[in-house]
């Protein structure tokens, strides 16, 4: 798929494993929107990296030396804000996920997953938006629970989209949607891409990330 042009996304690679830095680098770089600013091996030095660039994104292996990817993900909040981070990991255990969000990273990638989905999710980080990997979303919305509503006022969504969003958060399919709300699917359908414009979301797993960090779920 070819992306509009523009301004590339700069990236700081930070990943210790060298043949995983250069996959990472050639998928990367076979993005035609996307470019790599600098690497580094370890946390240190990719702190150093990441405050000399100020880089748009900054991919984030979470089991750095020198300074791990959460403690990393958190100095670059705190340093660069401006800089979305996207956390990569070889598990998908809920404890890591929770810490990395906790941190403020923007988007969580299992290594074993397609090397496209950490291009999708750097472009998604740099759109604005959060990414979790398919393979723990679910997971991760059950293990954050839900945060203080926002005031109703401030809300975009209309009751019955917030509703049909609480569904999507629970891994809830367009069919059983309907069935639970007592809705036609092609209305659940009207509602979901209203909601996933209304949040300026990709898809479901984005729109309901958003929503949890947005305090409307």
């Amino acid at each position: 798929m070819s992306s509009p042009a523009g301004p590339k996304i700069s990236v700081v690679l930070v990943e210790d494993h060298a043949l995983t830095r250069a996959g990472l680098r050639t998928a990367l770089e076979a993005a035609s929107d996307v470019e790599i600013v600098a690497e580094a091996a370890d946390g240190i030095a990719g702190e150093a990296a990441v405050l000399r660039s100020r880089p748009a994104v900054a991919v984030v292996d979470i089991g750095l030396p020198g300074k791990d990817g959460i403690a990393l993900t958190g100095s670059i909040k705190a340093a660069a804000p401006q800089t979305r981070v996207v956390i990569l990991t070889m598990h998908d255990l809920d404890e890591e996920v929770i810490a990395a969000l906790s941190a403020g990273a923007d988007a969580y990638c299992v290594k074993s997953s397609d090397a496209k989905s950490v291009v999708d999710a750097v472009r998604i980080v740099a759109g604005g938006g959060a990414y979790f990997d398919p393979h723990i979303a679910h997971v991760v919305l059950r293990r954050l629970g839900a945060p203080a509503p926002a005031p109703a006022g401030n809300s975009p969504l209309t009751p019955r989209e917030l509703d049909v969003l609480r569904l999507i958060a629970d891994g809830v399919g367009n069919a059983e949607i309907g069935e639970r709300l007592h809705l036609g699917l092609g209305t659940v359908k009207g509602h979901i891409r209203d909601i996933l414009e209304k949040l300026s979301a990709a898809d479901r797993t984005q729109a309901a990330v958003n929503a949890l960090r947005r305090g409307l779920l």
